[in-house]
């Protein structure tokens, strides 16, 4: 391969991975602007939605005979369960903890979030074919390939560009810009950004605080479910302690961009996404590096800018 074709395969491949990290990190910065908490089980909420979607298949019969038929019915359920999963979450740990110390908070999320790993533990042993029979609860869980490897830009081409990137974008840029135009344009978005901005002004002007970040944990939690029905269909393999590292990454995104910050946890990211291919699929024996390269880029950019890449100053919340 030429430099330009490896670069062109490493935006590609930089570009879909980002654009998953980007639902999760959504997820991530619509909680922290409502109500300034950095929900650590977010990640595991998405692991959880992982393995419904596996289990989906696996009732199906493992060999789909109708893919999309099936990533249809994955997007039509796995959402709603991630939803549900993170509202509940919410309201039986977090809101409880409202006016706690935010290191209460913070325990309490970490808390949350091994209680999810050892869910997923405790999952991957269903004896189930997909699951391995059960027999190794703990072990990777291969996820069917529905869409194959097909290169669209032709047999000979050096490049690829497979169907699963082309669903990645399809799936994931739709919803960012529906996001985007509701957080800015309807009534409830203007509820979210009020409760973010002064909780307790918002709430003398009438507006149910409480429903508001009930709402917020729905809204983040069914872009996670959308994100684990994408990112199996595009690794094919999940594992109870994904959530680890797709949550921070998701999180450093967040923080990247600016937390709080909708186009700020897209654009951070895409860096990440595209940072990640440049080590693992350039530098030799980057892919032990990636992380050091990530966090390193983190800390400069808070050593420097503070308030990330398109974040901007505000007053903290008192």
């Amino acid at each position: 391969m030429s430099t330009w074709e490896i670069i062109l395969q490493l935006l590609i491949t930089g570009l879909a991975n980002g654009l998953i990290i980007a639902l999760i990190a959504l997820g991530y910065t619509m909680v922290y602007g409502i109500v300034e908490l950095i929900n650590f089980a977010h990640g595991d909420v998405m692991m959880l939605g992982c393995f419904l979607a596996l289990t989906i298949v696996g009732l199906l019969g493992g060999e789909v005979a109708a893919p999309w038929l099936a990533i249809g019915l994955m997007l039509l359920l796995v959402p709603p369960f991630c939803a549900a999963l993170n509202w509940m979450i919410d309201r039986h740990v977090y809101r409880p903890l409202r006016n706690a110390p935010k290191l209460t908070v913070l325990v309490s999320a970490i808390g949350v979030s091994f209680v999810c790993v050892n869910l997923g533990m405790f999952w991957g042993g269903l004896p189930m074919e997909v699951f391995g029979g059960g027999a190794q609860a703990a072990s990777a869980k291969s996820f069917p390939d529905l869409l194959g490897y097909h290169n669209l830009l032709g047999n000979d081409a050096v490049v690829q560009l497979t169907s699963k990137e082309v669903m990645v974008a399809v799936i994931t840029v739709p919803l960012m810009i529906l996001l985007t135009w509701f957080v800015s344009r309807t009534r409830l978005g203007t509820a979210m950004r009020a409760v973010a901005q002064n909780p307790t002004a918002a709430q003398l002007m009438g507006i149910d605080t409480n429903r508001v970040v009930g709402l917020t944990f729905i809204i983040g939690g069914a872009l996670a479910g959308v994100a684990s029905v994408v990112a199996a269909l595009y690794t094919t393999s999940i594992s109870f302690q994904m959530g680890y590292r797709n949550g921070l990454d998701a999180f450093t995104a967040a923080v990247l961009g600016g937390i709080g910050n909708l186009p700020g946890a897209v654009l951070g990211a895409l860096c990440i996404g595209l940072a990640r291919a440049v080590m693992e699929g350039w530098v030799p024996n980057g892919g032990q590096w990636s992380n050091t390269v990530v966090f390193g880029v983190l800390i400069l950019v808070l050593v420097f800018r503070p308030t990330g890449i398109l974040g901007s100053r505000v007053r903290e919340k008192v």
